[in-house]
Protein backbone atom coordinates (compact mmCIF):
# COMPACT_ATOMS: atom_id res chain seq x y z
CA UNK A 1 0.00 0.00 0.00
CA UNK A 2 1.14 3.12 -0.92
CA UNK A 3 1.52 6.11 1.81
CA UNK A 4 0.40 9.82 0.92
CA UNK A 5 1.59 12.77 2.60
CA UNK A 6 -0.25 15.92 2.17
CA UNK A 7 1.28 19.43 3.71
CA UNK A 8 -1.70 21.92 2.80
CA UNK A 9 -0.20 25.77 3.09
CA UNK A 10 3.49 24.25 2.90
CA UNK A 11 4.86 27.48 3.44
CA UNK A 12 3.06 28.29 6.81
CA UNK A 13 5.20 25.39 8.40
CA UNK A 14 8.66 26.05 9.57
CA UNK A 15 11.72 25.92 6.63
CA UNK A 16 13.51 23.19 9.35
CA UNK A 17 10.32 21.26 9.36
CA UNK A 18 10.30 20.85 5.73
CA UNK A 19 13.70 20.73 5.20
CA UNK A 20 13.32 17.32 7.33
CA UNK A 21 11.57 16.01 4.65
CA UNK A 22 14.77 15.97 2.03
CA UNK A 23 17.15 12.89 3.22
CA UNK A 24 13.37 10.78 3.65
CA UNK A 25 12.15 12.06 -0.01
CA UNK A 26 15.84 10.91 -1.27
CA UNK A 27 16.50 7.84 0.72
CA UNK A 28 12.99 6.28 1.53
CA UNK A 29 14.49 6.13 5.38
CA UNK A 30 14.50 7.71 8.21
CA UNK A 31 17.44 7.80 10.74
CA UNK A 32 16.62 8.85 13.90
CA UNK A 33 19.65 9.46 16.17
CA UNK A 34 20.03 8.91 19.74
CA UNK A 35 22.86 8.92 22.89
CA UNK A 36 21.99 5.11 23.18
CA UNK A 37 22.21 4.19 19.81
CA UNK A 38 20.27 5.24 16.25
CA UNK A 39 17.11 3.80 14.65
CA UNK A 40 15.98 3.54 11.27
CA UNK A 41 12.29 2.86 9.99
CA UNK A 42 10.70 3.06 5.99
CA UNK A 43 9.39 6.32 4.91
CA UNK A 44 9.02 5.75 1.10
CA UNK A 45 6.20 7.30 0.34
CA UNK A 46 4.28 9.81 -1.85
CA UNK A 47 4.88 13.63 -0.78
CA UNK A 48 1.96 16.61 -2.35
CA UNK A 49 2.60 20.06 -0.95
CA UNK A 50 -0.06 22.58 -1.64
CA UNK A 51 1.28 26.77 -1.52
CA UNK A 52 -0.53 29.62 -2.31
CA UNK A 53 1.47 32.59 -4.26
CA UNK A 54 1.77 34.36 -1.46
CA UNK A 55 0.24 34.94 2.82
CA UNK A 56 -3.01 36.59 1.25
CA UNK A 57 -3.36 34.73 -2.22
CA UNK A 58 -3.81 36.84 -4.78
CA UNK A 59 0.18 37.55 -5.52
CA UNK A 60 0.29 37.83 -9.77
CA UNK A 61 -3.70 38.09 -9.71
CA UNK A 62 -4.44 34.86 -8.72
CA UNK A 63 -7.90 35.89 -7.72
CA UNK A 64 -8.69 38.62 -9.66
CA UNK A 65 -8.01 40.74 -6.80
CA UNK A 66 -4.76 43.16 -5.37
CA UNK A 67 -2.08 41.45 -3.45
CA UNK A 68 -1.84 43.07 -0.27
CA UNK A 69 2.16 41.82 0.71
CA UNK A 70 5.38 43.43 0.32
CA UNK A 71 7.46 41.79 -2.22
CA UNK A 72 10.43 40.84 1.26
CA UNK A 73 7.46 39.19 2.63
CA UNK A 74 6.35 37.20 -0.37
CA UNK A 75 10.09 36.27 -0.92
CA UNK A 76 10.33 34.94 2.72
CA UNK A 77 7.28 33.57 2.62
CA UNK A 78 7.61 31.01 -0.86
CA UNK A 79 11.67 30.92 0.36
CA UNK A 80 10.71 28.49 3.28
CA UNK A 81 10.65 25.95 0.53
CA UNK A 82 14.09 25.32 -0.09
CA UNK A 83 15.27 24.70 -3.52
CA UNK A 84 17.14 21.68 -2.43
CA UNK A 85 13.30 20.39 -0.98
CA UNK A 86 12.03 21.52 -4.45
CA UNK A 87 14.56 19.78 -6.14
CA UNK A 88 13.05 16.58 -4.76
CA UNK A 89 9.47 17.73 -6.61
CA UNK A 90 9.19 15.99 -9.65
CA UNK A 91 5.62 17.54 -10.72
CA UNK A 92 5.42 20.79 -10.17
CA UNK A 93 1.35 22.41 -11.08
CA UNK A 94 0.17 25.73 -11.18
CA UNK A 95 -4.11 25.28 -10.14
CA UNK A 96 -5.54 28.67 -11.89
CA UNK A 97 -8.81 30.22 -9.93
CA UNK A 98 -11.82 27.72 -10.90
CA UNK A 99 -14.43 30.33 -12.55
CA UNK A 100 -17.38 29.63 -13.94
CA UNK A 101 -16.31 30.00 -17.41
CA UNK A 102 -13.71 27.97 -16.74
CA UNK A 103 -15.97 24.94 -15.25
CA UNK A 104 -18.31 25.63 -18.71
CA UNK A 105 -15.19 25.08 -20.84
CA UNK A 106 -13.73 22.11 -19.50
CA UNK A 107 -12.80 19.15 -21.47
CA UNK A 108 -14.25 16.14 -20.11
CA UNK A 109 -12.13 14.32 -17.72
CA UNK A 110 -11.13 10.60 -16.85
CA UNK A 111 -13.55 9.04 -14.68
CA UNK A 112 -11.82 7.58 -11.30
CA UNK A 113 -11.97 4.08 -12.27
CA UNK A 114 -10.74 4.51 -16.13
CA UNK A 115 -7.44 6.73 -13.90
CA UNK A 116 -7.11 4.08 -11.89
CA UNK A 117 -7.20 1.29 -15.08
CA UNK A 118 -4.56 3.29 -16.85
CA UNK A 119 -2.24 3.84 -13.62
CA UNK A 120 -2.73 -0.28 -12.90
CA UNK A 121 -1.75 -1.18 -16.22
CA UNK A 122 1.49 1.37 -16.40
CA UNK A 123 2.65 -0.14 -13.42
CA UNK A 124 2.18 -3.45 -14.57
CA UNK A 125 4.18 -2.42 -17.65
CA UNK A 126 6.67 -1.35 -15.12
CA UNK A 127 6.87 -4.30 -12.92
CA UNK A 128 7.27 -6.45 -15.88
CA UNK A 129 10.22 -3.85 -17.01
CA UNK A 130 11.88 -4.43 -13.89
CA UNK A 131 11.71 -7.98 -13.17
CA UNK A 132 15.00 -9.37 -11.56
CA UNK A 133 16.08 -6.47 -11.15
CA UNK A 134 14.29 -6.21 -7.09
CA UNK A 135 12.65 -2.78 -8.40
CA UNK A 136 8.73 -3.05 -9.20
CA UNK A 137 7.83 1.08 -9.85
CA UNK A 138 10.23 3.82 -11.75
CA UNK A 139 10.87 5.84 -8.42
CA UNK A 140 12.92 3.20 -7.00
CA UNK A 141 15.12 2.29 -10.00
CA UNK A 142 18.56 4.43 -9.51
CA UNK A 143 20.40 6.99 -11.10
CA UNK A 144 23.03 4.41 -12.76
CA UNK A 145 20.31 2.37 -14.38
CA UNK A 146 19.08 5.73 -16.20
CA UNK A 147 21.94 6.61 -17.52
CA UNK A 148 22.96 3.62 -18.98
CA UNK A 149 22.77 3.61 -22.30
CA UNK A 150 20.65 2.38 -24.73
CA UNK A 151 17.83 2.56 -22.03
CA UNK A 152 15.96 6.03 -23.54
CA UNK A 153 15.61 6.96 -27.48
CA UNK A 154 18.72 8.45 -28.71
CA UNK A 155 19.09 12.23 -28.79
CA UNK A 156 15.91 12.09 -26.37
CA UNK A 157 17.67 14.06 -23.73
CA UNK A 158 19.26 17.00 -25.16
CA UNK A 159 17.21 19.74 -23.74
CA UNK A 160 18.08 18.45 -19.93
CA UNK A 161 21.49 17.84 -20.81
CA UNK A 162 21.73 21.70 -22.05
CA UNK A 163 19.76 22.88 -18.91
CA UNK A 164 22.34 20.57 -16.74
CA UNK A 165 25.74 22.36 -18.33
CA UNK A 166 23.61 25.84 -17.74
CA UNK A 167 23.25 24.98 -14.33
CA UNK A 168 19.52 25.37 -14.23
CA UNK A 169 19.12 21.67 -13.51
CA UNK A 170 20.81 19.58 -11.21
CA UNK A 171 21.89 15.79 -11.60
CA UNK A 172 19.29 15.15 -9.12
CA UNK A 173 16.83 16.91 -11.50
CA UNK A 174 17.46 15.10 -14.54
CA UNK A 175 17.39 11.51 -13.10
CA UNK A 176 13.82 12.84 -11.75
CA UNK A 177 12.97 14.23 -15.16
CA UNK A 178 14.28 10.92 -16.80
CA UNK A 179 11.95 8.71 -14.05
CA UNK A 180 8.60 10.55 -14.71
CA UNK A 181 9.37 10.48 -18.78
CA UNK A 182 10.00 6.99 -18.17
CA UNK A 183 6.56 7.08 -16.43
CA UNK A 184 4.47 9.04 -19.59
CA UNK A 185 5.78 6.22 -21.65
CA UNK A 186 4.59 3.69 -19.58
CA UNK A 187 1.34 5.61 -19.93
CA UNK A 188 1.68 5.72 -23.21
CA UNK A 189 2.46 2.20 -23.66
CA UNK A 190 5.56 2.56 -25.51
CA UNK A 191 8.74 1.02 -25.06
CA UNK A 192 11.23 3.20 -23.40
CA UNK A 193 10.81 6.95 -23.16
CA UNK A 194 11.29 9.42 -26.40
CA UNK A 195 11.99 13.11 -26.82
CA UNK A 196 8.32 13.89 -26.30
CA UNK A 197 8.19 11.87 -23.28
CA UNK A 198 11.33 13.84 -21.59
CA UNK A 199 10.03 17.03 -23.11
CA UNK A 200 6.47 16.37 -21.45
CA UNK A 201 8.35 15.60 -18.19
CA UNK A 202 10.59 18.79 -17.98
CA UNK A 203 7.50 20.36 -18.65
CA UNK A 204 5.41 19.11 -15.87
CA UNK A 205 8.94 19.71 -13.71
CA UNK A 206 8.67 23.56 -14.73
CA UNK A 207 5.10 24.44 -14.35
CA UNK A 208 5.82 26.95 -11.41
Amino acid sequence: MSLLVFLDEAPEFPRAVLDALRQPLESGRITIHRAAGAAEFPARCQVVLAANPCPCGNAGGAHGQPCECAPATVRRYLGRMSGPLLDRMDIRVLVPRVTTSRIRGAEPTPTTAAARAVVAAARDRMAHRLRGTGWTRNAQVTGAWLRAPGRIEPGSTKELDRALELGTLTMRGWDRVVRLAWTLADIDEADRPTADHVKGALALRSAL
